[in-house]
């Protein structure tokens, strides 16, 4: 697939951080244009509505987990690890719309909602492959969740550190062992 238009990108972004920033009332069009540095009609060239805008990054959003999959499934200690040590960050690409895409969730919007389920779900075949088992597996995708909320949050307390990622690391192991017998 060839990649999107460079126009198209900045507009979804501009639209992520709206939302992330100020909220969906605040992302509104003439406002997403601006942010993205394109005239209102550029906008409307690649997203006729402020609907086709939140579909289109909720599609971006698909993409944006598929990759993350791929590298997950790829990673040299394995699905768990990556998961668990990626879900500190709060400040690339993929967060930012992954936030996003929550917050339109909140709304009207159902399709985000789907495409938050649908990275749910890769996230947790990809772990169920290397644990063997789905409802271990769910759980490393929640306590991701958690950590992520507790990142995003600024929870306060200690922060989490590679020894405690290490300590859940290998507590899953424990866990998935024993669920195998």
């Amino acid at each position: 697939m060839p990649p999107a238009p460079v126009a198209r990108g900045k507009i979804l972004r501009a639209f992520a951080e709206l939302l992330t920033d100020s909220g969906e009332r605040a992302a509104t069009l003439d406002a997403v244009a601006a942010r993205a540095g394109v005239s209102k009609g550029g906008l409307l060239y690649h997203f006729p509505s402020k609907d086709a805008l939140a579909e289109g990054l909720a599609a971006h959003l698909r993409e944006l987990t598929e990759a993350d999959v791929a590298v997950m499934r790829a990673a040299p200690a394995g699905p768990v690890d990556y998961l668990l040590r990626t879900s500190t960050a709060t400040d690339g690409d993929f967060e930012v719309v992954y936030l996003a895409v929550s917050r339109l969730a909140q709304g009207a919007y159902p399709h985000a909602r789907a495409a938050l389920d649908d990275a749910h779900d890769a996230w947790v075949e990809a772990v169920a492959e290397e644990v063997g088992d789905p409802t271990v597996a769910r759980a490393v995708v929640l306590l991701s969740d958690g950590l992520y909320a507790r990142t995003a949050l600024g929870a306060g307390g200690p922060r989490v550190t590679d020894d405690d990622i290490d300590a859940l690391v290998d507590l899953v192991g424990v866990l998935a062992a024993a669920r195998r017998g």
